[in-house]
């Protein structure tokens, strides 16, 4: 395949949910740089190969795309949300120093021992949840029982904000990350909306500070070290909330249904639950619909794949077929719940990999010992192909996951 033969259009389809999409192997081996079509008519180039997608995304010379500079949009011209463009919504460094040194600011609260002190609370979270969702009765959605309010739990409570306003936080997110469901009118009111919020949510922590990281930014923006600005302290809390829950949320859900799709894997876990860490690590290597990529604008020329990309271009780093790259894991197609080493790209590489991404794994690796302690017998409650995709979503996530034990 060359780019004057085929222009493939993003998304691409699969035979199934939970299935690559057969143009992947395809492209690794023929086209690793192919010339693709985005939502909004706009061209990029795609990445497909492991080797090819760590070294872009490890570059500290390329950032997120803005569409101000002429980068290619996802969302066509009218729709939202704000983040599909890259157009700086969140303002918060992206390259260089002032990055490294936001970096360093809020990473200093995602350490494993703070992880390890929050475990017993989000098991407690997760075990409360699954005890409502078999009181609820079968079947059941896991997504939305469990999938979805437990990492709003957490990252509420790590940005001290109430979950009781978790269905706004939804909706904010949503508007935020889909590009096909709202017009560009709602999602920029629905940012503005978010963004009153935080901001006073921040004016009151500063009146009332607590052990929230929101607090501890505050207070090392107050002293003698290098702290964060006002516009930086919002565009955290916002980033945060947005991802912090929705790319989990469709992670838990995306994970547990390809574990209930093969029933072996599931009675592998059962005869072994020491194999849950590598089981996620998996799920995640595995898991095909982390959304459109993720993005990079080149403000040079690069050489990737062999071929010379000039200045300009947008590239779209697909991290999920990179994931399934043979050159890089051994049976690649297959889902192995005792891989290790399992080197990944599902949180990104380099400078701009997932601050989040110790959260993330504790909250998966929680949700799946509870139930599997809780519910042994767990099963989907329809066939894994007609599950279904949500539409137009950045992160990639499935609409609901009927289960019942």
């Amino acid at each position: 395949m060359t780019d004057g033969e085929q222009v493939l259009r993003l998304p691409m389809p699969s035979d199934s949910p939970l299935e690559p999409p057969a143009e992947w192997e395809g492209l690794r081996r023929r086209c690793p740089v192919a010339t693709v079509e985005l939502p909004s008519g706009d061209r990029a180039k795609l990445l497909t190969r492991y080797d090819d997608v760590k070294a872009l995304l490890s570059d500290p010379r390329f950032s997120r795309p803005n569409a101000a500079d002429g980068a290619a949009r996802i969302a066509p011209r009218g729709a939202g949300g704000p983040a599909a463009d890259g157009d700086g919504a969140l303002n918060l460094p992206d390259k260089g120093e002032p990055h490294q040194r936001w970096r360093r600011q809020v990473g200093k609260y995602f350490t494993a021992r703070r992880m390890t002190a929050l475990r017993p609370g989000m098991t407690r979270t997760a075990e409360d949840l699954v005890d409502a969702m078999v009181a609820h009765g079968q079947p059941g959605d896991l997504k939305a029982a469990v999938g979805f309010p437990l990492p709003v739990y957490v990252i509420c409570d790590i940005l001290g904000v109430p979950a009781t306003d978790r269905d706004r936080f939804s909706h904010w997110s949503d508007a935020f990350l889909n590009v096909t469901r709202y017009t560009g009118e709602q999602s920029a009111a629905s940012q503005a909306e978010f963004m009153e919020y935080l901001s006073a949510h921040i004016a009151a922590t500063r009146e009332h500070p607590g052990d929230d990281l929101i607090s501890m930014l505050i207070k090392e923006s107050e002293g003698e070290g290098e702290g964060l600005s006002d516009t930086e302290l919002l565009g955290t809390a916002m980033g945060l909330l947005v991802a912090g829950h929705e790319t989990t949320a469709n992670m838990i859900g995306k994970m547990v249904a390809m574990l209930l799709a093969h029933r072996d894997r599931w009675e592998r876990l059962l005869a072994d639950p020491a194999l849950v860490r590598t089981a996620v690590e998996e799920a995640l290597r595995f898991d095909t619909n982390l959304g459109f990529g993720m993005r990079r604008y080149l403000t040079e020329d690069v050489e990737v794949g062999g071929e010379t990309l000039p200045g300009g271009t947008t590239v779209v780093c697909s991290m999920p077929a990179a994931n399934r790259d043979e050159d890089a894991f051994t049976g690649a197609d297959e889902m192995d719940l005792t891989r290790s080493p399992n080197p990944h790209l599902t949180f990104g590489a380099g400078p701009h990999s997932c601050l989040g991404q110790a959260l993330a794994r504790t909250e998966l690796q929680i949700v799946l010992e509870v139930l599997l302690r809780k519910l042994p017998g767990l099963e989907l409650a329809v066939p894994a192909e007609e599950l279904q995709l949500i539409e137009g979503l950045l992160v990639g996530g499935l609409t609901t996951v009927p289960v019942r034990w």
